[in-house]
């Protein structure tokens, strides 16, 4: 019989889907417990009551309590540490793997002295932790953790996610794939094509913005109000295909968040062969260079770097091949699932 791994995380996630069928590939049966459900194929899932606020998680404890002991997995796993993380460090279940994805760790815990005491103590009771940079690893290992804190990323799907033709690109096409909240200065990148297009008169900038979000009707007034509604395309949430086919038209990637881990969107740009900019955070400097990283928020300077790359061809197409080689050598999925269902499998000897 297939050993048994237990997941608990958003099923609405991509990063969770993936991560799910991965390990189902790899031989494991899989179930997941989830606040958040969405139908994944083979997957077992128990679905928690909805969590409005953030105390809502501090009240599912029994609900995921009873359905491990139902369950009974081999290994828990729990995806986002001051929520799944929480849940699973009081199940009791082990071996119990944490993964933290980014403000959990980055952000949460700086909040209140309170969540920074609960964030080492849910990382105490975890006997593998893993983050998807070198910037949460070191965050993880402030709190002096017993288990083993690695560098795990949630990689590309290099079938999926592989360079076109740059002549088959027409113009100065930009693509954002991050999600319409405020983390991620969509407003930014857009006030900053504005400014572009002043200065590029001649050559219009086309902007495709994908991900989906809350921000969506002040996003839409703030380009109907800068006259940019022939300049932006809002996409919305695409899956794999449809985020692909709008990469192949494109030159140029920009993720800008005020925090972030290491972007998955990002390595899947990378992997199609654009050139990226990027705001100046530690996981970013991990994979883009230093004269692309822009401070987040700073429309302008985020301009400026738009400018110089539009008008340097030349300069665009080999950062992308830089790119495209990167994630070929260090950001390949199946690499990095591979590893995770060795670490599994150790953890149960």
């Amino acid at each position: 019989m297939n050993a048994h791994l237990c997941l608990l995380a958003d099923a609405s996630s991509p990063h969770t889907r993936r991560w799910a069928m991965g390990m189902r590939a790899r031989g494991w049966q899989v179930s997941l417990i989830t606040a958040r459900p969405e139908p994944i194929d083979g997957v077992e899932q128990r679905i928690l009551p909805p969590v409005r606020c953030q105390a809502d998680w501090l009240l599912r404890t029994s609900a995921v309590r009873r359905h491990v002991r139902e369950l009974a997995p081999d290994i828990v796993h729990a995806h986002y540490l001051t929520s799944y993380g929480y849940l699973a460090a009081r199940c009791g279940r082990r071996p119990l793997v944490m993964t933290a994805w980014g403000s959990d760790l980055l952000v949460t815990p700086h909040r209140a002295p309170w969540m920074r005491w609960l964030t080492g103590w849910i990382l105490r009771r975890a006997d593998l932790i893993t983050g998807d940079s070198a910037s949460l690893v070191a965050a993880a290992r402030q709190y002096r953790p017993q288990a083993p804190v690695l560098e795990i990323h949630w990689g590309v799907d290099r079938t999926r996610f592989a360079p076109v033709s740059w002549e088959s690109k027409d113009g100065v096409q930009i693509v954002s794939l991050r999600a319409w909240e405020a983390n991620y200065h969509i407003a930014t990148l857009i006030e900053s094509i504005a400014l572009l297009r002043q200065q590029l008169p001649g050559s219009a900038p086309l902007l495709h913005l994908l991900g989906g979000g809350s921000l969506e009707p002040a996003l839409r007034a703030q380009v109907q109000a800068l006259g940019l509604a022939q300049s932006v395309v809002f996409h919305g949430r695409l899956d794999d295909a449809g985020m692909a086919a709008v990469l192949a038209r494109c030159k140029i990637s920009v993720s800008v968040p005020a925090s972030d881990a290491t972007s998955v969107a990002m390595l899947e740009s990378m992997a199609c062969g654009l050139a990226v900019v990027a705001s100046d955070l530690d996981a970013n400097r991990q994979w883009i260079a230093p004269d692309l990283l822009v401070p987040a928020g700073d429309a302008r300077a985020l301009a400026n770097m738009l400018l110089r790359l539009a008008t340097d061809e030349e300069r665009m197409r080999q950062i992308g091949n830089n790119n495209a080689e990167r994630i070929a050598l260090d950001g390949d999925r199946k690499t990095q699932m591979d590893h995770v269902d060795w670490l599994y499998r150790e953890l149960l000897q």
